[in-house]
């Protein structure tokens, strides 16, 4: 499995947090996404065989909020 962090911008309550974590966590390959509303970051654990980074911050952006970089 692999690790992503991702730095979101957008995020305005808990809702919005909870709504990235929804879509993260439906997509085929993630094992867990943590959105935190506090440091503006997703923690998301991943098969790389199944889904890429690009896809996961590619659902982010759809989802109506901007991400800025990841590590």
């Amino acid at each position: 499995m692999s690790e992503l962090k991702l730095n979101i911008e957008g995020m305005t309550c808990g809702g919005c947090s909870n709504s990235i974590s929804k879509v993260l966590s439906t997509m085929a390959g993630v094992s867990s996404a943590e959105v935190s509303l506090e440091t503006k970051q997703a923690h998301i654990v991943y098969d790389a065989a199944t889904v890429s980074p690009e896809e996961l911050a590619a659902a982010v952006v759809d989802a109506g909020f901007e991400v800025l970089a990841s590590e």
